[in-house]
């Protein structure tokens, strides 16, 4: 990576990854721990409100019950969230409209591999007769607006050489106190030897350059 790039890139320690980076002073989180499955969290507790409960077009974590910022501060008033997350398989950028075409084609080939992949296990996304492009884009605009207000960050995951989008990978707030974020990502069927190496991925960087402690990650 040359020092051309502008997105803040840098290696995390012990890794292949490069990731934006951000707040050079952030104290490095303590005791951080994965709240993982076999806890009280689930699909049921953490995101029962979750992908598209409140209406067929919200796929993330969240829906519309997502906890407001009032009750709760997802991320600190002056965080800057990263922007990219680089390997040699994958790379991550945030989800937009300008993806639209290629996200809608990526999760509409393969429907049955996403409602089989761990942290999709309620059956509420995606719809098994698909979604209209159009509302696709309504979908990920409201991801982007929760980008830009950090109410949520939702990031595409793209092919590293094509270009093409392969997968998603979803950071919103989760409904329990137990736990900072809910985090769930998919790839496409095509790619189906990603999902773990996505999800390690995502892991790593979470731990390494986001604020939370607690990361709920369903079925995994």
């Amino acid at each position: 990576m040359t020092s051309a790039t502008l997105v803040r890139e840098r290696h995390l320690p012990d890794s292949n990854l490069q990731t934006s980076t951000h707040q050079a002073g952030r104290t490095p989180a303590v005791g951080r721990a994965w709240v993982g499955p076999g806890t009280t969290l689930s699909r049921t507790s953490a995101p029962s409100r979750s992908w598209r409960n409140a209406g067929p077009e919200d796929r993330h974590a969240g829906g519309s019950s997502v906890r407001t910022m009032a009750e709760t501060q997802f991320v600190p008033t002056d965080f800057e969230p990263p922007t990219a997350l680089v390997t040699d398989r994958f790379r991550l950028e945030p989800l937009g409209p300008e993806h639209n075409d290629a996200d809608h084609a990526a999760w509409t080939s393969s429907i049955a591999h996403v409602r089989s992949t761990p942290g999709f296990p309620d059956g509420n996304w995606p719809p098994p007769e698909g979604m209209p492009l159009d509302r696709n884009l309504d979908d990920l605009r409201r991801h982007a607006a929760d980008f830009e207000a950090h109410t949520g960050f939702t990031f595409t995951v793209l092919e590293p050489v094509t270009g093409d989008v392969i997968g998603c990978v979803y950071l919103y707030p989760p409904e329990t106190p137990e736990a900072d974020v809910t985090v769930q990502s998919w790839v496409r069927a095509s790619h189906a030897d990603v999902d773990v190496p996505l999800a390690d991925a995502v892991a790593t960087w979470l731990a390494a350059e986001w604020p939370w402690e607690r990361v709920h990650r369903p079925g995994r």
